[in-house]
């Protein structure tokens, strides 16, 4: 059996839940809303970042790609690691969280569903985005202030950090990544990749 890759189409959030085409009292907006509110905790926070980049980048994406090699494509075809981390977070803490970022190389699906042989970090260029504010009674991780974003070429990582599994940031800063706001992204990726 070959099973093809499912084209996944850009959903508006009005599409009902439904029994065999009766609709129930509940839309695809209300899973969203239920399963994607917390934007400040870890796991949602990551994807939030992506889109984030995305937007600065003007990824021709319509649809995140969940197992693409790499998380995002420039129109001028430079590929971006998205990567981030945060002090706060939305379960009780007793201090700030550490920043830290997974940086190891991955083994990627090629063509026909085929794991490659090789483990090596898939893109041009990583960005590492910060979510840098430390105020709990105003936090708000869709105001684009309160991030930081640091542009580093996947070749620095591969030159001087060879097969390391995480970077924190203190780490991250010794090998003088381009440090930009919202906005700047795009052309900080340009300018490295040139």
């Amino acid at each position: 059996m070959n099973l093809e890759k499912i084209d996944v189409i850009k959903k508006k959030g009005s599409e009902p839940f439904h029994i065999d085409g009766k609709s129930l009292d509940h839309d695809l907006l209300s899973f969203w809303q239920w399963s994607s509110s917390d934007v400040i905790g870890n796991a949602l926070r990551g994807v939030l970042a992506e889109y984030i980049v995305s937007m600065d980048i003007k990824c021709p994406y319509q649809v995140r790609e969940e197992w693409d090699a790499y998380d995002l494509i420039t129109p001028e075809h430079v590929k971006v690691e998205v990567k981030s981390a945060s002090y706060l977070q939305s379960w009780e803490q007793k201090k700030y969280s550490a920043i830290s970022f997974g940086i190891q190389p991955t083994i990627m699906w090629e063509d026909g569903n085929i794991r490659s042989s090789e483990a090596k970090r898939q893109t041009d260029v990583y960005v590492f985005c910060v979510f840098a504010h430390k105020r709990q009674e105003s936090v708000d991780p869709l105001n684009l202030a309160q991030w930081e974003f640091y542009i580093l070429p996947t070749s620095t990582l591969n030159e001087k950090v060879n097969n390391q599994k995480t970077i924190t940031l203190t780490s991250l800063l010794t090998l003088h990544p381009a440090k930009c706001k919202y906005g700047e992204i795009h052309e900080k990726i340009q300018e490295i990749s040139g």
